[in-house]
């Protein structure tokens, strides 16, 4: 089995610390982290993924909007880049340890931030490198 996940997501989860827009969707991405900690793999998907399923019967739910999908091309360049391959949609991708640690890295550097411009979150991920993840959620085995 797989967990449906956009580009920019993938820098979400960085910070992950169990906070987010309601209480359903900070349990769906508890559920999603402890799937990926546990060596489940990640399909990426253009538009709406796993971590979006709460939030996408709210009247305005900016998961569709040009913004987001602008978020995750450039978080895809970047992440891309990173990790020396392609991402691309419906790639399946395994996170490892080594991987979010070298990701950890080049977040706080902000080397692969261009998808966090605009974000509401941004400062709280900013702050949340800035003490090193410490109480992060994302843990995946190596």
């Amino acid at each position: 089995m797989t967990v449906s996940i956009r580009p920019h997501h993938l820098l979400c989860m960085l910070t992950y610390l169990g906070r987010g827009y309601t209480p359903d969707f900070v349990k769906n991405y508890d559920q999603i982290i402890a799937r990926l900690n546990e060596g489940e793999a990640v399909q990426l998907v253009s538009g709406p993924d796993d971590i979006c399923t709460p939030m996408l019967d709210e009247a305005g739910c900016h998961c569709h909007n040009d913004s987001v999908r602008t978020r995750d091309e450039m978080a895809a360049r970047q992440i891309g880049s990173l990790l020396k391959t392609s991402l691309e949609t419906k790639m399946a991708l395994r996170l490892t340890a080594s991987q979010v640690a070298a990701l950890r890295a080049a977040f706080a550097d902000e080397s692969i931030r261009a998808g966090c411009e605009g974000c509401e979150w941004h400062d709280l991920c900013s702050s949340i490198a800035s003490k090193k993840y410490r109480g992060c959620h994302l843990a995946p085995p190596d």
